[in-house]
């Protein structure tokens, strides 16, 4: 599968690449929210890996403008929040995103969710 992972944090972002790489998934970084669209225009993934809080923009602001434009507004979004709560979950679904995970991250239970929230059809997690 193809995952776009937009994370700020570049170790955090190239560590879950390498990850999911190992799992026979191909990953791609995207550090803001301007390389998140053209990242997800030009890899088209099946999945997006979204931190909440880009460094320099608002909360969201990526999911938003895949959501808004032709061409990625199909792809699911996974949201990573410091903290998971009931109010961060249905702010991350108004702007777009499937499913919700917190941080730090826990990878058996991000591969459960990978999974769950990619489209069906859209391949095999590992």
């Amino acid at each position: 599968m193809k995952i776009l992972i937009v994370e700020d944090n570049e170790q955090l972002g190239a560590l879950l690449a390498r990850r999911l790489e190992k799992r026979g998934h191909q990953a791609i970084v995207a550090k803001e929210v301007d390389e998140a669209q053209a990242s997800a225009k030009a890899f088209h993934p099946e999945l997006v890996i979204m931190e909440a809080q880009l460094r320099g923009g608002e909360d969201w602001a990526a999911a938003r403008r895949l959501k808004f434009d032709d061409q990625t507004h199909d792809i699911p979004i996974l949201g990573l929040v410091a903290n998971p709560s009931e109010a961060a979950r249905a702010l991350a679904m108004q702007n777009g995103c499937a499913a919700l995970h917190g941080k730090p991250i826990d990878f058996p239970n991000l591969l459960r969710l990978i999974k769950t929230t990619a489209a069906p059809g859209d391949g095999d997690v590992a």
